[in-house]
């Protein structure tokens, strides 16, 4: 229990973990006014055993049980607000930091590692300790404060009961010992079952048209609703196996403060305690335990917090690429690739490239699905760093950069466009939060995007939905394209940008195309041969290495992939119905 909270406590930043430790010294001070109860209550009984009830008896008595009250309600409320601050702030910057540093992970670490799951830690597992942690620390912390203060004034009270109430606890740790121990695995079986359930969801969602098209309604539905049976079975089984440790707790809680009474009476029956000391130890037998047997009860819900906090560590500890470069602003934008190798789980992917892009020149990547086309150019932009060789720009390594002074210069345009639920102003201002909107409609004018969004109800400040769901495939890649034109970066990467875009929207997205990469380094990848004959260079990838390299004129002149490419398409472009 110990242990769990002081990583609890670790987990928080410097300034919450100073809130959580002096809401503890307040939880102190509120378990002390709490226990001034006992004292009033001696007075009040021994002034009724004396018959010696005065009004100044009775004012003293008042006067300390309001002190306790006002006392133990102030500190209470104190340490409720350090601790909820605390609790809020801590996961409010985690979930920043978590942000932070998936931004700078190797792409691979979202193919090793499920969106459900990734998602499920930011969004379920800090919401459990906001929730859950805050009040958990909170009730166990004064608990346990509230107990060790009673079980000490007992004991300057009478000894021989103060040690009854120590075995007492023993007795109770070690129930609750079997508690933590069963709640470590359920609560991680518990989280894992959250994280599928999350990843069910999102893949049904993001199915849907899939689902639909291909009549896997009933199959799909059957996963999702599986998925939400074992969560649902997850939970049961965790409060199932539970209840009985709960029920020993809070039975032995009442057993002692039973035993504590018999005792008390057997000791006044032989003559080795007064009756007003047995009173007070009959009376305090309810109180001693009342605040431990619910922070017992609460206790169970220690390891969720546990196993929360270090799923949340375990991205936090994992690896980043190096982003520690220098600021490095180059001249000049060649880039070059010196037997470059990289393998993802075993396998080879790119294998001894060597490459020259020089500025301002435009270079097309071809080949056949799988050959490594993707990840090549996601080497040369450093989404990923190579495991042998080096990539460089304007001669420096690209890890000789720190990641932001290296990502000015690149820009890119992908097959999948995601747009953020906001404005299309925001969406297009992206990365510029401050941009003019003169900025913003000039850009938009060149991405050929203007007129149409013109004719949406506000204008610039319609707001899309998620992911751009509101607007057509041709619509989207515009504004993706007018939100590169603002950031006018030297170095353009066009991953199959045209490649589902309908015939009416192609016509404006070349052009809008046209006006991004004026004078600019471009690195596309395309299948569609009017967007790679008029590059300077052609590099053909297959199996992860070059294939072929050279001119569309040249690479026709030779029997190849690149040919035979060319020849399929003009093909199928014949074909009549």
């Amino acid at each position: 229990m110990f242990k769990i909270l002081k990583n609890f406590f670790d987990f928080c930043d410097a300034k919450d973990r100073k809130r959580f430790y002096t809401s503890i010294v307040f939880s102190l001070f509120q378990a002390v006014f709490e226990a001034l109860k006992i004292p009033a209550i001696y007075v009040m009984v021994k002034a009724l055993l004396d018959n010696n009830v005065t009004g100044k008896t009775c004012l003293t008595c008042l006067c300390v049980m309001l002190v306790s009250i006002i006392g133990s309600g102030l500190f209470k409320a104190k340490a409720t607000m350090l601790q909820t601050e605390g609790g809020y702030n801590t996961c409010a910057n985690k979930r920043m930091k978590l942000a932070e540093h998936l931004r700078y992970l190797p792409m691979g670490y979202y193919n090793e590692n499920s969106l459900g799951r990734i998602m499920s830690v930011t969004t379920n597992t800090m919401q459990n300790l906001e929730n859950v942690a805050t009040r958990v620390v909170m009730i166990v912390c004064s608990g346990l404060l509230t107990t060790a203060v009673i079980t000490v004034m007992i004991l300057i009270f009478d000894w021989r009961i103060g040690l009854i109430l120590c075995g007492g606890l023993i007795v109770y740790f070690f129930i609750n010992s079997g508690l933590m121990k069963v709640s470590a695995g359920m609560a991680k079986q518990k989280l894992e079952k959250d994280s599928a359930l999350v990843a069910k969801v999102i893949e049904y969602i993001q199915g849907i048209f899939e689902v639909r098209t291909f009549r896997l309604t009933g199959k799909r539905s059957k996963d999702l609703n599986t998925a939400i049976d074992e969560n649902e079975h997850a939970n049961s089984a965790m409060e199932l196996k539970l209840i009985p440790f709960m029920t020993m707790q809070s039975f032995w809680l009442k057993a002692v403060g039973t035993i504590i009474v018999m005792v008390s009476v057997l000791l006044h029956i032989g003559g080795s305690m007064d009756l007003l000391t047995t009173i007070i130890m009959i009376i305090s037998s309810y109180l001693i335990y009342a605040q431990l047997d619910t922070a017992g009860n609460y206790s169970a819900l220690l390891r969720t917090v546990d196993v929360s906090v270090r799923q949340a560590q375990d991205i936090l500890e994992t690896p980043q690429m190096d982003i520690s470069g220098k600021d490095i602003s180059p001249r000049h934008f060649t880039i070059k690739t010196e037997s470059i190798g990289f393998a993802y789980e075993k396998k080879k992917i790119i294998d001894n490239v060597s490459l020259e892009i020089p500025e301002r020149t435009t270079t097309a990547i071809v080949g056949p699905s799988g050959g490594g086309k993707s990840t090549l150019t996601s080497l040369l932009s450093r989404f990923w760093d190579v495991d042998e060789g080096k990539v460089t720009l304007n001669g420096t390594d690209v890890r000789e950069y720190s990641m932001d002074s290296l990502m000015k210069n690149y820009s890119f345009v992908f097959q999948r466009v995601y747009l953020f639920a906001d404005t299309i102003a925001n969406n297009i201002r992206f990365g510029q939060p401050d941009a003019p909107m003169e900025k913003i409609i000039d850009a938009a004018k060149k991405a050929c995007c203007h007129d149409f969004i013109m004719q949406l109800p506000d204008g610039y400040d319609t707001v899309i939905g998620e992911g751009g769901a509101s607007l057509s495939g041709g619509e989207k890649q515009r504004i993706s394209i007018a939100r590169a034109i603002m950031k006018d970066a030297p170095i353009i990467v066009l991953d199959e940008a045209t490649a589902n875009v309908d015939p009416e929207n192609e016509a404006e997205l070349m052009k809008a195309i046209d006006a991004l990469t004026k004078e600019k380094t471009i690195i596309m990848i395309a299948h569609r041969l009017k967007t790679v004959r008029n590059a300077d260079q052609i590099l053909v990838i297959d199996s992860g290495r070059i294939a072929q390299q050279g001119t569309h004129d040249s690479l026709m002149q030779t029997d190849g992939i690149y040919r035979r490419f060319v020849e399929s398409r003009r093909e199928a472009a014949s074909w009549r119905l």
